[in-house]
């Protein structure tokens, strides 16, 4: 097995008794408890943020042809699409993107008894997204939003005026994009995940989107990792520096000892 790389050392950790480690695990406790409840509030007030009417009929390309906005909610009244980064003319898609999308599967038939479906969008042409879903092994639903304002209407995907600029619309502010990002990365396309409703008048509506850290929500290897002494372990310069698509990393096997 390959020596994994170690960003966060834990050289010189304090080394106490039982009973000592006790009174401290329950000082975090406190804290621990603190915040779950923030959370929940947190969470009571994102339910409770207004919504957007959806005017636009926008059509997606799908496996089986021409997919509407309705039918990605699958008779559900609750829609979570993630926002994939493959743009038009990628080799593949966002390597990131292809970690977050790893989790997808195993949660997608859970969330579906709380009345709530699940789909990928890019803006790839479905010819180019079919090759990559077959190779990365996953069955979840990724449609096509090729010549359609969806990716531009939710800000992860963005004109070459905007590109030019170097500032870009993104997680509600102005994302500056420095001339490394927009020589070395492909900023064209960002990440994101929004969330809908469709009441039983068939009316759709957005009630929620976030991008950037906000997606951590839906990465369980991270939520895994936090729990451990070193954390992420990862770079602070170049976070996730170390993600591969999931067939690349050397000496990898779905058993946890490799």
């Amino acid at each position: 097995m390959p020596k994994i790389k170690t960003v966060r050392g834990i050289e010189n950790r304090k080394v106490v008794s039982q009973k000592e480690w006790l009174v401290a695990r329950k000082k975090l406790l406190v804290k621990e408890k603190k915040f779950s409840k923030l959370r929940d509030e947190l969470n009571l007030q994102r339910r409770k943020l207004p919504w957007v009417k959806i005017e636009k009929e926008y059509v997606f390309e799908g496996p089986t042809g021409k997919v509407t906005l309705a039918d990605l909610f699958c008779g559900k009244s609750q829609l979570l699409i993630y926002h994939f980064m493959f743009g038009p003319g990628w080799k593949e898609g966002c390597s990131h993107c292809s970690f977050w999308a790893d989790h997808f599967d195993s949660v997608n038939i859970h969330i579906g008894q709380r009345d709530t479906a699940f789909a990928v969008v890019s803006r790839a042409p479905l010819t180019e997204i079919e090759p990559f879903k077959e190779r990365m092994g996953w069955r979840f639903k990724w449609v096509s939003s090729f010549n359609t304002d969806f990716n531009f209407d939710f800000n992860v995907s963005f004109t070459p005026e905007q590109i030019k600029s170097g500032v870009l619309p993104y997680n509600y502010g102005k994302y500056d994009a420095t001339p490394y990002l927009l020589r070395e990365m492909k900023i064209d396309e960002k990440q994101g995940v929004s969330a809908f409703y469709r009441d039983k008048n068939g009316d759709i509506y957005h009630t929620y989107s976030t991008y950037e850290r906000g997606i951590d929500l839906m990465n369980t290897t991270c939520n895994f990792l936090d729990l451990t002494a070193k954390g992420r372990d990862e770079n602070p310069d170049a976070t996730q520096d170390w993600v591969r698509y999931h067939n690349q990393y050397k000496g990898a096997s779905n058993d946890g000892c490799a």
